[in-house]
C-alpha cells in the first residue's frame, strides 16, 4: 500500500507523516529528498542563478534559490523539471527495494503535478489560513513570502476535493495523532 499525503505549507503533513510511520509504514519526504539527495551538487543550479544562491559551505543556499523561484513562475517550473525526474526515480527504486512495505509518501505538489497514480489512495492535510499562515510565521517565514509560496499551489480547496481522506489539523496534535490512527486502522483492517 503506498499512500500519497499533501496538503498546504504549515497544514501538517510532515506531522502526519511521522505518526504513519509510527504504525510501521516506511516514509519518503519528497522536500527532503530534494533537500538531501538532489540539491546537494550546486554546479547546476550555480550555472543557471550564479554565486548568490550559494552558501558559504559551497551548498545550495535553499532561501536565496527559494526567493527567486517562487518570485519567478518560469524558474519554479524549470527547477521542478531538474529536481522532479530524480525524485520519482527515488521513489521507485524504495519502492522497488520493498515491495510489500506500507509507504507513506510526503508530496506537496501532489496533485499539481498530476501523481495521483503512483498512490493506492491520497491523504489532505489541511487547516484554516489563518492558522497555517501563523505556523508558517512560527518557522520563521515572514507573512508576505509565506502568502506568495502559498499561492504557487494549487487551492488547498481543490487539494481537499480531489483527496481520498482529509485530515483536518487545527486541534492538538494528540487530535491529529487520533485521525491518523483511525485512518490507518480503517485501511490496513486492524
Amino acid at each position: 500500500m503506498i499512500a500519497g499525503i499533501t496538503g498546504g505549507m504549515g497544514c501538517g503533513k510532515s506531522t502526519a507523516a511521522s505518526r504513519f510511520e509510527r504504525h510501521g509504514f516506511r516514509r519518503l519526504d519528497s522536500d527532503a529528498l530534494v533537500r538531501e539527495r538532489v540539491l546537494t551538487s550546486p554546479d547546476v543550479i550555480t550555472a543557471r542563478h550564479g554565486a548568490p544562491v550559494i552558501g558559504p559551505d559551497g551548498a545550495v543556499h535553499r532561501g536565496a534559490l527559494a526567493e527567486r523561484v517562487f518570485a519567478d513562475d518560469a524558474e519554479r517550473r524549470w527547477l521542478e523539471e531538474l529536481t522532479h525526474p530524480v525524485v520519482f526515480a527515488l521513489w521507485r527504486q524504495a519502492f522497488a527495494a520493498a515491495p510489500a512495505a506500507h509507504w507513506v509518501v510526503e508530496v506537496p505538489l501532489l496533485f499539481e503535478q498530476a501523481l495521483e497514480n503512483w498512490f493506492d489512495f491520497t491523504v489532505c492535510v489541511a487547516c484554516a489560513p489563518d492558522q497555517q499562515l501563523a505556523r508558517l510565521e512560527q518557522r520563521g517565514l515572514p507573512r508576505a513570502l509565506a502568502g506568495q509560496r502559498i499561492s504557487k499551489q494549487l487551492p488547498l480547496a481543490r487539494k481537499i476535493e480531489r483527496s481520498d481522506f482529509v485530515l483536518w489539523n487545527e486541534g492538538s496534535l494528540a487530535f491529529l495523532h487520533t485521525e491518523v490512527d483511525r485512518l490507518v486502522a480503517a485501511l490496513i483492517g486492524r
